[in-house]
């Protein structure tokens, strides 16, 4: 009885909804695009409602929509210039972006990149995604315009001081990026030893078929982490 009772006033319940709370369902269900018109007239009756324009900042970045996602992300982070994850966000848009454009764009907009994610890095020292994201940048910018191991296995040993399995995984990024194969197996392997996730299997997996060329070590790898 009670369930024929749910099933009758379920579509009352749906109707009863806010929009904001109709978007946030379907957002969690990963249904963005349906989220998107109900956090959009939310926001036109609640225009400062910081949640609803984080959930239409993430739907952009979702749809690779890089400029609404760096427009709504720049209007929190000036909210709320101590909320470490709205530079974090922001510089992420950014550096989406950066690599949508032409090269020459792109090197306008470094400097933003660096200042967004560094900012992060400052106001939050637990922040592991925003120090993955210097490692990576710091590695993968030429020398050039900024580019610098030290400043990425700066960063990588602040993971390690946060995370082992992610300070471990962020050196061996680093080594596997200058074929520094042989140091890029001891800091996976050890990452997998205390991780033993999916995430630790694929990196040291990847590093044993395709870098080291070794499909013993790939397939024994792969048949331990099945069993």
């Amino acid at each position: 009885m009670k369930s024929f009772l749910f099933l009758l006033f379920f579509p009352l319940l749906l109707w009863s909804q806010s929009d904001f709370e109709k978007g946030e369902s379907l957002f969690r269900q990963k249904k963005y695009a349906s989220a998107q018109p109900f956090f959009q007239n939310h926001l036109k009756q609640n225009p400062a409602d910081f949640k609803t324009i984080e959930y239409l900042g993430d739907i952009a970045g979702h749809q690779k929509q890089w400029d609404e996602a760096i427009s709504y992300y720049k209007k929190l982070k000036q909210q709320f210039p101590k909320t470490a994850n709205y530079h974090y966000k922001f510089g992420g848009a950014l550096g989406m972006k950066a690599k949508s454009v032409s090269k020459f764009k792109a090197l306008g907009m470094i400097g933003d990149i660096k200042e967004a994610f560094e900012t992060a890095a400052h106001l939050d020292k637990k922040h592991i995604d925003t120090r993955w994201a210097l490692v990576m940048l710091y590695i993968e910018l030429p020398g050039i315009v900024g580019g610098s191991e030290t400043k990425a296995q700066k960063y990588a040993e602040e993971l390690m001081q946060l995370s082992k399995v992610d300070g471990y995984l962020a050196k061996g990024y680093i080594d596997v990026y200058f074929k520094r194969y042989a140091k890029a197996e001891i800091h996976l392997k050890k990452a997998h030893e205390i991780g033993h996730s999916k995430t630790t299997f694929e990196k040291l997996y990847d590093l044993y078929l395709n870098k080291l060329k070794n499909t013993e070590k790939a397939q024994k790898l792969k048949t331990d982490f099945n069993t």
